[in-house]
């Protein structure tokens, strides 16, 4: 079976290069599908649409194209990766974590010790905790090959 994992947060370091090197390196069938992880591109997504003097109004076109993707992508995934970072918050993933809850798709929360406490509520809907991107590699070989 080929499994397809969404990859969902930060997008400021190379925690999906990491996943999708260790489960190369282990032979396993996995497709990777993720939101759009250029930022500005993001940020644009609804400029086609028209321009708006107030940046709520763009933001808003904007976040409504990307939710066309992400929706999609997340209904039609095995699993979900959702990346919690220090430096920004990421309210997106969060989004993402609690549709994936809302549905019923399994996922793996993947973020350090220092955010337990605000993420309690997404970690307790997630299969699994995950601190390192390794451990989510180990994660998936288990859940795939076992």
């Amino acid at each position: 079976m080929n499994w397809t994992v969404y990859l969902s947060g930060e997008i400021h370091t190379d925690w999906r290069e990491q996943i999708k090197k260790g489960t190369d390196e282990l032979g396993l069938s996995i497709t990777y599908t993720s939101a759009v992880t250029d930022h500005e591109a993001s940020d644009a997504a609804g400029d086609h649409l028209g321009k708006d003097e107030n940046n709520f109004w763009r933001d808003h076109k904007s976040s409504k194209v990307n939710s066309i993707r992400t929706k999609n992508l997340i209904e039609k995934c095995d699993i979900a990766v959702v990346r919690f970072g220090d430096k920004y918050k990421q309210w997106n993933a969060a989004f993402d974590a609690g549709y994936c809850a809302a549905l019923g798709k399994p996922y793996i929360a993947l973020h350090d010790e220092s955010i337990i406490h605000p993420l309690k509520e997404v970690d307790g809907a997630a299969m699994a905790w995950a601190q390192t991107p390794e451990q989510v590699v180990e994660t998936l070989n288990y859940v795939i090959s076992a």
